[in-house]
């Protein structure tokens, strides 16, 4: 049976397993050995990463052609109506891609939410605002390369959930370890989980 691992991954942890200093790796939080990223969370971003021991399972979360959804909270600068947002609903054009119509909708800073360190920078004069946004794809840096594209740079991004695993009930830091059932073959993205064990907290803690 496969292993599925879900960690809130905090803002300056690298992506992989080997030591990359100065920035701590996925080792220093999940103490598995042979579990993979499915896809990728940039170094800055933070939130939910998915791991597993399974190449199939890890193209069916990862590929684009399955379409799994991934929701992300967004911290933008400045404060965006929905008319400024309306072509992230219709494609962005970014130079070397068209993204796909995104979801996307302004919402009050999640109240979940940890305090980031280090803190993200401000500028007093300038407002923020949060946004939601659901995408299908997973192109380098694409969700910042977004919202700068149409005026509002990204100060501040968490992936909230991919497909139906999300954050809810992980502290930072903190990974858990889920079953999987195996998708019938006429079903080829369906995966079906149940909880199996919540794993330690991670030297960073929810505050």
């Amino acid at each position: 049976m496969p292993k599925l691992i879900l960690l809130n991954k905090p803002y300056g942890v690298i992506c992989q397993f080997s030591p990359s200093p100065p920035h701590a790796s996925l080792a220093d939080f999940v103490p598995i050995k042979d579990v993979y990223p499915a896809g990728r969370l940039d170094t800055d971003s933070e939130g939910l990463l998915l791991l597993t021991d399974s190449g199939p399972l890890q193209a069916k979360i990862a590929d684009p052609k399955h379409k799994l959804a991934k929701t992300y909270w967004v911290q933008v600068e400045g404060s965006p109506t929905e008319l400024d947002l309306l072509p992230l609903l219709t494609g962005v054009n970014l130079g070397d891609f068209t993204t796909l119509p995104a979801q996307v909708r302004i919402i009050e800073e999640p109240a979940q939410l940890w305090v980031r360190v280090p803190p993200v920078r401000f500028r007093a004069s300038v407002p923020t605002t949060w946004l939601e946004i659901i995408i299908r794809e997973g192109k380098n840096r694409q969700v910042r390369r977004m919202t700068a594209k149409v005026g509002f740079p990204t100060l501040r991004l968490v992936r909230y959930a991919i497909g139906d695993w999300t954050l809810d009930h992980l502290p930072l830091g903190a990974w858990r370890e889920e079953f999987v059932v195996a998708p019938r073959q006429h079903h080829p993205a369906e995966v079906t989980t149940k909880p199996k064990q919540r794993g330690r907290r991670g030297p960073n803690k929810t505050r």
